[in-house]
């Protein structure tokens, strides 16, 4: 009876163990769930204000097309020049102004748009300000960009747009994005 008292112990010590590695592993697995959740987040912010971008520029045809459709339905000349389309590493022309307070309740000219869009932009994606040259891009394209160079040819009828947003090295794996502590988001649309 004597070798036995120290059964109780051990057994109680394994269960500690066994209790301890199950928590950690709980506590591991909520914060990847927290990390993916940001991640599905910002992807969708992502889709919603390319969604936006498209709607501004549908909603402005005039400075888009050579010619304003619907005056030839199955016309596509997208001008070379917008102040919507922007190829990377450039600036959009004109420059974004400077808002006033209130602007952006209702704006009234394409550009007062296209300002305000980048506002809520750089607000609802992480460090997008900073790579708005070199992520950010929205260009005619007559083919998909596979890599990180797009594929800007002026061609086409349709409009390629990729938004960038930092992220933690390592956690958007997307050989087409600058680097791998950013993350983007890439779309093609037929005006």
């Amino acid at each position: 009876m004597n070798r036995s008292k120290g059964f109780s112990l051990i057994e109680v010590l394994v269960t500690l163990l066994l209790t301890t590695l199950g928590i950690l592993g709980m506590v591991a697995l909520q914060s990847r769930s927290i990390q993916y959740t940001a991640d599905a987040a910002q992807r969708n912010a992502a889709a919603e204000l390319s969604a936006q971008l498209v709607n501004i520029m549908r909603s402005n045809p005039a400075e888009i097309f050579q010619e304003t459709p619907p005056a030839f339905p199955a016309y596509s000349g997208i001008k070379n020049t917008s102040m919507f389309l922007k190829k990377r590493e450039a600036n959009f022309s004109p420059a974004p102004a400077t808002l006033a307070s209130g602007t952006c309740n209702a704006p009234d000219t394409p550009q007062k748009q296209r300002d305000c869009w980048l506002k809520t932009l750089e607000s609802k994606l992480p460090n997008a300000a900073n790579l708005l040259k070199d992520g950010f891009y929205i260009c005619q394209s007559s083919a998909p960009s596979n890599s990180k160079t797009p594929t800007c040819d002026g061609k086409g009828s349709v409009i390629e747009i990729q938004l960038a947003w930092a992220a933690k090295k390592g956690t958007c794996p997307d050989d087409r994005a600058p680097d791998d502590s950013t993350c983007i988001y890439r779309t093609r649309v037929e005006l």
